[in-house]
């Protein structure tokens, strides 16, 4: 028995269901396609989704990250 099948896998909906100009949740970053039929999908699959949204929210906190780390363009830094 595959350990995935001992443990139910959590919906990651979180109720915001909108979706950004790439097509992607804002709330929960699935895919239309990844969001259709959650419960109807393999464990395996269900589990390939989850890391895939793990690596996407990883991006998207790097980016913002980075935005919020960078100066504004056009500022110089005022070090004195």
């Amino acid at each position: 028995m595959d350990q995935l099948e001992l443990f139910e896998l959590p919906n990651p909906c979180i109720g915001v269901c909108q979706s950004n100009s790439r097509g992607y949740c804002m709330g929960c970053l699935r895919s239309r396609d990844e969001r259709f039929n959650w419960h109807a999908k393999p464990v395996e699959e269900r589990a390939h989704i989850l890391k895939l949204l793990s690596q996407r929210r990883a991006r998207l906190n790097a980016k913002a990250k980075k935005d919020t780390d960078s100066p504004a363009s056009g500022k110089s830094l005022e070090l004195f």
